[in-house]
């Protein structure tokens, strides 16, 4: 005797389930019920549980029967003729979907090969586990599982070819390789998505070696060379955005050249590149705080209607200037209306990016490293056939994280360029190993990848034997122009005088209590003195009741709200952040008293 539950909810019971789960199962696949449902039988429990509700995680895999698959050669030949589609093969039972839970009374096969009379299923591929961008790593069954991740959240990160009607787009923050090509080692899955019309990578020449210490942890070295003939450039893109509002009154914004006499005009310096109009021309270029389109509203406050015949006089400047830390070329102008018919502006910025010191560059397989050096071509070691490296891997990345298809891709990519052709690298059904490096031997190089070098400072040949080969590899979008972030002074926030948060609001880089510990710590605690005087003040403080005094800037004295006038008052330096902290006690009605003691 079982339960039956359907959609978790008891519907009865019933007195041979194993019989009752088949018959639901043939009913499936002869199209009698909805093929949307699933059936699973726990023994333990004797439970069958039905589901057919929406938001299962579902499958398809090939029914097997008597050890035989039910997908045909004649049902592939139907298919390459496209006389039968997908959905046929499901509406006759040869393939279904498994949820989670049914999923528990199959024994599946992974290969053909693999198949006995035991099996209830065959995957389509094995391949199928993987995500769309996992599936793009090439040999990565030969990976640990946290590696191939990471290295298919790192494809996500490239910069490529993402549309091809970038040119007429008004994207927000977004990158575009400047030559971006297809891998020569690939999978099935590069073909299926199309990936040659957005690739997001260059194949290039990497060596496995250390130099000097440049590429210590993850760090890369670069070739000059290859930089200066077009490796790893791109382009970022910015829109600017400016509208005519309509206020209360009938006042409006207006987008023009702001007048001298308004109120917050910055500079005629930082107008330069407007024409009439109040707007960038195309290709200037422009710097940070230059502004792109010029713009002047209304007063905020009108306190009263006579000054509505003041409002022209006194409009206050709003203009769209380049934000703190930006520069690049005014790229493309859009003048168009919004939905209430309001003037609209869009003018794009484009910065050229050159790889710099501090970019970060990935293979496929979750190999991340930044820029540590950027060698002169003179100075990079030569193979004896005269190939220079594009870049040079640090080999202690391979140990610890055993991403062998790393190594594999190397040797394939070597292949692949040598005979000119794609090498297949799809999980699970590659082109082995062995056959490449025996290709690789047959065309003259060493079966195992390796070859001699030499030093390009001396011309000494290297003792070790290098490993050398084409890889394909990846331009992330965490560049060093988009991060670098460094202050002395500047804006401060209106309620704790601190200086402000973040690098786009040109803020500091703040030190905690942890920071604070560590130069404890290291005995340079008279540094914190310095440290922390962010929002230092001077304060009037009465020294017979210790509350914080009054100082009239007219008269020039100061005097105690408690005490009046006649009480000692001294001036103290203490944090502002602290005197806010003492107003606030205040106003919860806790008295704060300062004692205060001499200096000397």
């Amino acid at each position: 005797m079982a339960e039956v539950y359907l959609n978790s909810k008891f519907v009865g019971t019933i007195e041979n389930p194993t019989e009752f789960t088949n018959h639901v199962k043939e009913e499936r696949r002869k199209g009698g019920i909805t093929d949307n449902l699933n059936v699973f039988y726990d023994e333990k429990a004797e439970i069958v549980q039905i589901e057919c509700l929406r938001g299962r995680a579902r499958r398809p895999l090939i029914v097997v029967k008597d050890g035989h698959p039910l997908l045909t050669e004649k049902h592939i030949k139907q298919l390459e003729k496209n006389e039968i589609v997908w959905s046929d093969l499901i509406k006759q039972g040869v393939i279904e979907y498994l949820d989670a839970g049914e999923e528990e009374n199959t024994f599946v096969a992974f290969f053909e090969k693999d198949l006995t009379p035991e099996h209830t299923h065959l995957e389509i591929t094995p391949l199928a586990m993987l995500g769309l961008a996992t599936s793009l790593v090439p040999y990565s069954n030969f990976n640990q599982s946290t590696r191939l991740n990471a290295g298919s959240k790192n494809q996500k990160q490239a910069l490529g070819f993402y549309i091809s009607n970038y040119a007429v787009r008004m994207d927000m923050d977004v990158n575009l390789l400047h030559s971006p090509q297809i891998p020569v080692v690939q999978s099935i899955m590069h073909g299926i998505s199309d990936y040659e019309k957005h690739p997001a990578g260059q194949n290039i020449v990497v060596a496995i070696m250390s130099y000097k210490g440049y590429n210590m942890e993850d760090a890369i070295l670069l070739n000059k060379g290859s930089i200066d003939r077009g490796l790893g450039r791109s382009s970022y893109f910015r829109p600017s955005v400016a509208e005519e509002l309509r206020y209360a009154g009938g006042l409006i914004d207006q987008i023009s050249i702001p007048d001298k006499d308004v109120k917050g005009y910055k500079s005629e310096h930082d107008y330069r590149h407007l024409e009439e109009d109040g707007i960038i021309y195309p290709e200037a270029k422009v710097d940070e705080g230059d502004v792109v389109i010029g713009k002047t509203s209304p007063p905020r406050f009108l306190s009263s209607l006579e000054e509505y015949s003041l409002a022209s006089s006194t409009r206050r400047e709003s203009s769209v200037g380049m934000r703190h830390g930006e520069n690049g070329v005014a790229d493309f102008v859009l003048i168009t209306e919004n939905e209430e018919g309001n003037k609209l502006i869009q003018v794009r910025v484009r910065d050229q990016r050159v790889p710099e010191i501090g970019d970060k560059f990935t293979s496929r397989h979750g190999q991340k490293g930044v820029v540590g050096l950027i060698l002169p071509l003179a100075d990079m070691p030569f193979t004896a056939s005269g190939i220079v490296p594009d870049l040079i891997f640090s080999p202690h990345g391979i140990p610890s994280r055993m991403t062998i298809s790393h190594l594999i891709e190397l040797v394939a990519g070597k292949v692949g360029s040598l005979s000119s052709r794609y090498i297949n690298g799809t999980t699970f059904d590659a082109e082995p190993e062995e056959k490449l490096r025996k290709e690789l031997l047959s065309l003259g190089f060493r079966e195992n990848g390796v070859e001699t070098l030499y030093n390009g400072q001396t011309g000494e040949q290297f003792q070790a034997k290098i490993y050398v080969g084409n890889m394909y590899y990846l331009k992330l979008k965490h560049m060093v122009a988009n991060k670098i972030h460094s202050r002395a002074r500047g804006p401060i926030q209106l309620l704790t005088r601190q200086p402000t948060e973040g690098r786009a609001k040109e803020g500091g880089l703040r030190l905690g209590e942890m920071e604070k510990d560590t130069f404890v710590a290291h005995g340079a605690s008279l540094l914190l003195k310095e440290r922390f005087d962010s929002d230092r003040t001077v304060v009037p403080v009465c020294e017979s009741c210790g509350i914080i005094a009054v100082m009239d800037e007219f008269k020039d004295k100061s005097y105690c709200p408690i005490c009046g006038d006649n009480t000692e008052i001294s001036n103290i330096e203490i944090s502002y952040a602290f005197k806010l902290m003492l107003d606030e006690f205040k106003s919860l009605g806790i008295y704060p008293k300062l004692q205060l003691e001499s200096k000397y």
